[in-house]
């Protein structure tokens, strides 16, 4: 057990840890050959095309340093924010962290949130400088951020260059030198945390886990202890690029057990497993819940793939833990569920990946946050959809979710990222300048007002540079109301939004003006409405497709003209009456972008 080290990297998004990890592969031999490409553990089609990590990766390598042989379990970990959660499953499998940081980016704002993580759960910190062969590389100055950072001494700071290789045989060897080996008793009862799972058509549901005492053998029984299920263990392993069946995965190893496990809802993430004839008394304490951010309804677009899409979304739950879906139906767009998710590009994702992996096309309806709704007697009501708001009447008032934004950006675009924060309901908390010309701002600002584009608005101003992390602070009182949209006097309830009142107008008339676009005409007049309550705000009309009645009339008299255009026009009155307009996808989406 003393020549284990286990170990994940962390990074903000595009600051090489995915290449990184590909040189330490093929150093120690793990990866070789025809299996060697770009970003090896990057297994998703999505991951590639995108240049992102969605899913944590765990590998185990064998590295030889003085006559001993170790084995280091490597789990590569995504950047962007809203992959938080599965940034916190590694951290909890580990007992180091490779801190990674660009040499021309310098440290990044999801940098600082990632290190507060591992610092918390006493990780031993391994800070590299990646990039240095990079004309635009500085790395002294990114040394002098990451000594003021992490107060380490300078000599501690591992130079390195994913992609030529330099410096990565100094980053094994601190591994070795530096991250303690796993604490654990060999011969205590059987205690492993489940850290993540996976769905294998033909042999079910595979979880994976860390052993922190004990050790687990193949035909051992044993059991999940939040769900009480029993198993017997058909196979357990460890993980190299592929599956490894071992006869035994002891203390301090990261491996996989396969029980014939068939319904995703026996696995949690987080989870202990103990044997069943010698159980271990409590469960380890696993992380906490993840908490959804933006809420969003997804329908299929055929009716009867209701439970198709239930099944596809259970599957995916199981490899991403931070998915949340609960039924719901709307007069829109039948049945459908309402999901959680951490963030818009996290929706965008499930999105694509439904699409992909399960052939499932969905629509998808406008995000939003939840909100803490009080009614006069003081009652509390947790609202994830503007159509679950209670009568107008009832309501005493309404709480919205604010988070603490922090953002690390260039001195020279300050101005224009401080007044997009201000025009989104933002307050400044503090600014500060960190080292030569880097800012960084710390505002208080709604969930709901990033919710749809801001993320896409700053990068566009500060031309990229600016980076952005946020976590829940509280939630306070504000001015909101609900603003529906009619097609013909009728409501579409996955159209409707929750809004300040200051931007109550605004957004209606530039919703009914996008629609406008939008909606395919009709042989009738349809009217586009927004509304507050029983007030109509904005309104444009889609004028019919009319057909030249009168085109065969040569000449003679005008009432026989006005005859066929007074028929026509009857016509008309009755089509309406019982025409129905077809929202189409892309009204729903254009919500989002309605800059």
């Amino acid at each position: 057990m003393k020549n284990i080290r286990n170990f994940c990297i962390i990074a903000h998004i595009d600051h090489g840890k995915s290449t990184l990890a590909d040189r330490l592969l093929e150093i120690t031999d793990t990866v070789s050959g025809k299996d060697l490409q770009a970003q090896v553990l990057d297994n998703m089609d999505l991951e590639r095309e995108r240049g992102i990590t969605i899913k944590s990766h765990a590998i185990q390598m064998e590295y030889k340093q003085g006559g001993e042989t170790y084995i280091l379990n490597l789990i590569d970990t995504p950047g962007h924010v809203d992959f938080s959660y599965e940034v916190s499953r590694s951290i909890a499998a580990c007992e180091g962290a490779l801190l990674v940081v660009d040499a021309s980016q310098g440290i990044q704002a999801q940098t600082i949130s990632n290190l507060y993580m591992a610092i918390e759960n006493d990780l031993t910190i391994i800070p590299v400088i990646n990039k240095i062969d990079l004309p635009s590389a500085n790395p002294e100055e990114v040394e002098d951020q990451i000594v003021d950072l992490l107060g380490e001494d300078a000599e501690h700071i591992i130079r390195a260059s994913g992609k030529t290789g330099e410096g990565v045989a100094n980053i094994l060897k601190a591994i070795v030198e530096r991250v303690p080996a796993p604490k654990g008793d060999p011969d205590a009862p059987l205690q492993c945390l489940v850290f993540d799972s996976v769905f294998n058509q033909f042999r079910g549901i595979i979880a994976y886990y860390k052993v922190v005492n004990g050790s687990i053998k193949t035909g051992d029984k044993v059991k999940f202890i939040a769900t009480n299920m029993e198993y017997e263990a058909d196979e357990v392993g460890v993980l190299k690029l592929d599956m490894a069946p071992r006869s035994e995965v002891k203390t301090g190893d990261v491996g996989y057990i396969i029980s014939g496990i068939k319904t995703s809802s026996e696995v949690r993430v987080g989870d202990t497993i103990t044997h069943i004839e010698r159980p271990a008394k409590e469960a380890i304490e696993g992380f906490e819940e993840v908490k959804p951010m933006v809420f969003a309804g997804v329908y299929p677009i055929e009716t009867e793939d209701f439970e198709n899409l239930r099944s596809s979304l259970e599957k995916l739950q199981l490899n991403d833990a931070s998915l949340t879906f609960t039924p719901e139906s709307s007069a829109a767009l039948g049945f459908g569920f309402r999901c959680g998710f951490l963030g818009l590009l996290h929706m965008e994702i499930i999105q694509d990946r439904l699409d992909r992996e399960f052939g499932m096309n969905v629509i998808t309806t406008v995000p939003n946050v939840s909100y803490n709704v009080y009614d006069k007697k003081g009652k509390m009501l947790e609202v994830h959809n503007p159509s679950g708001l209670p009568d107008i009447a009832s309501i005493d008032h309404i709480e919205e979710p604010y988070i603490r934004a922090t953002i690390i950006t260039q001195a020279a675009y300050i101005g224009p990222i401080i007044s997009l924060c201000m025009d989104k309901r933002g307050i400044l908390i503090k600014q500060e300048f960190i080292t030569g010309n880097r800012v960084e701002v710390i505002f208080d600002m709604p969930l709901g007002e990033i919710v749809i584009d801001f993320y896409d608005k700053l990068k566009s101003i500060s031309r990229g540079y600016a980076s952005f992390d946020y976590h829940i602070s509280d939630f306070r009182p504000s001015k909101l109301i609900k603003l529906d949209i009619l097609l013909n006097g009728e409501p579409v309830d996955a159209l409707s939004t929750l809004t300040h009142v200051d931007n109550s107008v605004t957004f209606g008339r530039r919703m009914c003006e996008k629609l406008k676009e939008l909606i395919p005409r009709q042989q009738f007049d349809i009217a586009i409405q927004a509304a507050i309550g029983a007030k109509i705000i904005a309104r444009e009309t889609i004028k019919a497709v009319r057909k030249d009645v009168t085109a065969k009339c040569y000449g003679g008299d005008i009432s026989r003209k006005r005859k066929l255009l007074e028929k026509q026009k009857e016509g008309k009155k009755r089509m309406k009456q019982i025409g129905t307009v077809e929202v189409p996808q892309k009204a729903f989406l254009a919500v989002l972008k309605l800059d």
